[in-house]
């Protein structure tokens, strides 16, 4: 039993080591890249038909920013359609009929597109959408971004490469202060939209669609197969088909789509479910034809990461658990000593993500220091760690093909400290066995911490600190009191 504790625990660490080795060759690939000066795209000199599309469902706090911002994007009108997707069965409804026929008295070509069911949640209204449209390229926007005036300008030159499928731009946060957990939101998603898509780019490797903020050409879309729905990720899905057929793919760091980051866990939550699992499913359903692909090596491995980035939480969670029975036999069997030295050489897998991490942080704030990147970078690695547990069975349920519905993230119209949740018609008070896991495992680790400074044994006490305050932070923060009344 021993031997089978201390082999878990050392290829769960070999596992987070090589996820982060590949993030560090991410990182140095985007370094090379930002000393090179970046092409320059010539304007358009004629304007393609471009279909925007707006997928929404129970959008009441946001819907109508989101059809005013829309509505002065910069481009020929008669080269230009919005396409409201509205699956909506709430007062969104009325709100969107209201707004769509104000802004056509002011000579916006706006449609309000409705589906006879919801079959294959955003997938399938991306699709119905596309089959009523002759447009060449297709933007598309969540329901919380606000994109640009001149995005549609900045986005469709880059098409006058036949073989360019997707233009991908990077997110912004409207509230990224708001709170701590807006704040390790933002931090995890800057990595995501400077190291790895650049990094990747740079690299020649495959990128991904992140679903919104992006504008696809119609052709390459059909000829990969469409839009399907047999994953909760069907941005990563169909940006594998579309790479695998030969289509390539641009990302404009350079220009900014901002969006609203969940304010509640509960919201967070439910989108890391999907994310996490949809990746999961993907790398189901893709990664053989990835592996017998004609790839180069090089690409092939950094695909299959990207393809397994999720199931990084499975092994932080086994690496974490077995922790503390580790402990206990390094205690009882001394003369395995040299094991458990040679196990720091796994802190290299550490100091390679926080490189990573620092890259992005100095990129999309040059002007913070170190000492503001050696706060966050802790206080996001416990954040991570409180989802490993909710992440990890999201994670098994993808791969073993467990299907449940497009859970979508709700969005509250919240920009600045002075807004609030509380009246919220979204708002959920849910109460899981998964959150009382959580809760136990916050405890399990308290024990850790004790167990380590009664066995004078310190080298996992920060460690399991973190894991502590990372469980029962997520612990807590679910169970806050929701009234809808208040």
């Amino acid at each position: 039993m021993e031997w089978m504790v201390i082999a878990g625990y050392g290829v769960a660490l070999l596992v987070i080591c090589i996820f982060s080795l590949g993030q560090f060759n991410l990182a140095w690939h985007y370094m090379k890249a930002k000393k090179i000066k970046a092409d320059t795209i010539e304007p358009l000199d004629e304007y393609p038909r471009v279909v925007v599309q707006l997928p929404i469902y129970n959008e009441l706090y946001v819907v109508d920013r989101l059809l005013e911002c829309v509505s002065k994007l910069k481009y020929p009108k008669d080269k230009l359609e919005i396409q409201v997707l509205d699956d909506s069965d709430d007062e969104t409804l009325d709100i969107v009929r209201k707004k769509i026929n104000e802004l056509k008295g002011r000579n916006v070509p706006i449609e309000h597109v409705r589906r006879p069911d919801r079959v294959g949640y955003k997938a399938g209204a991306l699709q119905y959408g596309m089959q009523k449209t002759d447009a060449e390229f297709i933007a598309i926007f969540d329901a919380d971004f606000l994109p640009e005036e001149n995005f549609l300008l900045k986005t469709i030159a880059y098409f006058k490469n036949e073989k360019t499928g997707m233009v991908q731009t990077r997110w912004g946060h409207l509230n990224q202060n708001y709170s701590l957990l807006t704040q390790m939101q933002a931090f995890g998603l800057n990595a995501h939209f400077t190291v790895e898509q650049k990094g990747r780019q740079a690299a020649g490797s495959f990128i991904n669609f992140n679903g919104t903020a992006g504008v696809w050409r119609k052709k390459c879309i059909e000829d990969s197969g469409g839009w399907q729905h047999d994953t909760l990720t069907e941005d990563l899905d169909l940006s594998y088909r579309a790479q695998l057929k030969g289509w390539k793919f641009q990302f404009l760091e350079d220009v900014v789509s901002p969006a609203e980051l969940p304010v509640l866990i509960p919201a967070v939550r439910s989108q890391q479910y999907r994310w996490t699992k949809g990746a999961a499913e993907t790398a189901r359903k893709t990664l053989m034809s990835v592996i017998k692909s004609p790839l180069e090596l090089s690409h092939k491995v950094r695909a299959v990461l990207h393809l397994l980035n999720s199931t990084v939480f499975l092994f932080l969670l086994i690496a974490a658990v077995l922790s503390i029975p580790m402990l206990y036999i390094k205690e009882f069997n001394p003369q395995l000593g040299i094991i458990f030295d040679l196990g720091s050489i796994f802190l290299i897998g550490f100091f390679a993500m926080g490189l990573f991490y620092w890259v992005s942080t100095k990129t999309v704030h040059p002007e913070y220091t170190f000492k503001f990147f050696a706060s966050q970078f802790p206080l996001f690695l416990t954040f991570s760690m409180g989802l490993a547990l909710h992440n990890s069975i999201a994670v098994i349920e993808g791969f073993f093909g467990v299907k449940t519905p497009f859970i979508r993230t709700p969005k509250y119209n919240i920009q600045s400290r002075d807004d609030s949740w509380k009246n919220n018609i979204y708002l959920e008070k849910v109460l899981t066995p998964v959150t009382l896991m959580e809760g136990l495992l916050a405890l399990y680790f308290i024990f850790g911490i004790v167990s380590g400074i009664r066995l004078g044994d310190y080298g996992l006490v920060f460690f399991h600190g973190m894991l502590a305050f990372g469980f029962g932070f997520i612990f807590l923060k679910q169970l806050m009191p929701i009234n809808k009344n208040a």
